[in-house]
């Protein structure tokens, strides 16, 4: 006869039920913003010598090629003019725009509950890039990419809990007018996902027309300035240390339309940057201080994200290397500047050279991303789908990545020591006159949601279990899961009204849904 009392029964009922619930997002093991930066390959001598070096570069090499209104602006901040053409930075120039830059960033989504916090050591993953090409992971094949391979991959990452923001993964290689594609950008990505998003543009004339767009997503000029939902990927500089003329005219007309900006520089190790690691992140500190100085400029705490994005590179062949431990230690590296000028900072990870996601793929794009989160780097670009060295993105490759993601933001949450955590207690009660064991234990059942990430595609099963379920193989479990979002209509999607509106206002390619 049992000795439970009824209202024991139901006490363990609730408390079945309650585990059962979805957790509140402060209680799940990962989430948004966790807080990463004990990884630190850099000592404090390290990072004083590649600031010391960094000003060095901008006081007497400085940066070529500004535009006109580039040159009116920093020399109106006192940077300096030489007779060879080159923008040179004074120390205490470099100084007082660290004191005025904007140290805490929110980057709005259309769903406030997507916004993301930067700043300190919080960490957010999310995808990036200008893939030319798609991985067909099935066919083991790549086909030039579209609009619509963009909107699929949007409408994903809006279903993917660690994929936290959404910049362009690739471009539209199916619209050839570059005005056309730069808007179809825009209206692909957001009417697949209420999350961040990040995106480029061409030409500086082309920053009106979306701006217009995005306002009537908004509902207004006024509500876009009050929680802008999309940031500006703006590769500012051409490395080494020169200004990309038309880029930077971009980056004024974003900053007149009150849009976030990334400063990227993207120097490739051994090509556009010193061969060293050490070196290439010089280079791009340097360079994304020259950005900043640009910015403040322009607007004086303007919302920018300090994005120094230095490549690896395989001095054998050529190729680039963003799936190698060289890569991981660019990008844990700049994470630390980011927190030494007290700047929120993004950089690259999560990158395979891997043409399939396959288990090359997987440790590349494992290494990487741990690191960057570890480190602390605030906005972790190209985290997930990304291949072939940025040419290829792979829809099942960003579900798999979700995945790798979690447990990634697992190693950054760390190990909680606390009384409850030390479990003296539970050691007690089952050690002496209990079970022996802990499995079944309330304190194993309440904490097993907090404390352990369980991965929706990664299979656990024994062999046995393995072999009764079919031999599941992991590729097909992520197309399967991608034909299932797909299958269903965005959550995302524009209203009816707007999106006809929006219509007849832009050329848009995409397809009606």
């Amino acid at each position: 006869m049992s000795d439970i009392s009824p209202s024991r029964s139901g006490g363990r009922a609730a408390r079945r039920a309650a585990r059962n619930a979805p957790l509140a997002q402060h209680l799940r093991p990962i989430r948004p913003g966790l807080e990463g930066g004990t990884y630190k390959p850099l000592s404090e001598a390290d990072m004083q010598a590649i600031h010391r070096a960094a000003l060095e570069a901008l006081e007497e090499i400085g940066l070529a090629d500004a535009p006109p209104s580039g040159v009116a602006y920093l020399t109106g901040a006192g940077a300096i003019l030489g007779d060879d053409g080159r923008i040179r930075f004074p120390r205490a120039l470099v100084e007082d725009t660290l004191a005025m830059a904007n140290r805490q960033i929110t980057l709005c989504a259309r769903d406030p509950a997507h916004d993301l916090e930067l700043g300190g050591n919080r960490v957010h993953f999310g995808t990036a890039g200008a893939a030319v090409h798609m991985v067909d992971a099935q066919g083991r094949n790549y086909r030039e990419c579209g609009v619509q391979d963009l909107h699929d991959a949007a409408r994903i990452c809006d279903t993917l809990d660690n994929i936290h923001f959404v910049q362009r993964p690739m471009v539209c290689r199916d619209i050839p007018d570059n005005q056309e594609m730069d808007l179809n950008t825009i209206f692909a990505c957001c009417s697949g996902t209420a999350k961040h998003i990040g995106t480029s543009f061409t030409e500086p004339s082309f920053v009106p027309k979306a701006l217009e767009m995005l306002h009537m997503i908004a509902g207004g000029e006024d509500k876009w300035r009050e929680r802008p939902f999309m940031s500006n990927s703006n590769c500012f500089v051409v490395p080494p240390m020169k200004f990309a003329t038309e880029s930077c005219e971009v980056m004024e007309a974003v900053i007149e339309g009150g849009m976030p900006v990334l400063l990227l520089s993207a120097g490739m190790a051994g090509a556009t940057a010193p061969s060293t690691v050490a070196g290439a992140i010089v280079q791009a500190v340097a360079e994304c201080l020259a950005g900043l100085v640009y910015v403040n400029a322009v607007k004086p705490g303007h919302p920018a994200i300090f994005g120094t994005w230095p490549f690896g590179l395989d001095l054998r062949s050529g190729a680039m290397t963003g799936g190698s431990g060289e890569q991981a230690l660019l990008t844990a590296g700049c994470a630390q500047m980011h927190k030494f000028y007290g700047v929120p900072g993004g950089a690259a990870a999560g990158i395979a050279d891997s043409k399939l996601p396959d288990m090359q793929a997987g440790w590349e794009q494992m290494c990487s991303n741990v690191m960057a989160g570890l480190s602390g780097c605030n906005m972790i670009y190209e985290a997930a789908g990304m291949h072939a060295s940025l040419l290829g993105f792979c829809h099942e490759s960003l579900i798999l990545g979700d995945d790798l993601i979690g447990q990634a933001l697992r190693c950054v949450r760390g190990i909680e020591v606390n009384d409850e955590t030390l479990a003296l207690d539970q050691m007690r009660e089952v050690c002496l006159g209990g079970p022996g064991h802990y499995l079944g234990t309330e304190q194993t059942l309440s904490r097993m949601e907090q404390d352990h990430v369980y991965p929706a595609l990664g299979d656990r099963s024994s062999p046995k279990e393995w072999d009764e379920l079919g031999k599941p193989d992991l590729i097909e479990k992520a197309t399967a899961r991608k034909d299932q979002i797909l299958g269903q209509r965005s959550a995302a999607s524009f209203d009816p009204m707007l999106e006809k509106a929006l219509r007849k206002a832009f050329p848009i390619h995409l397809p009606v849904q």
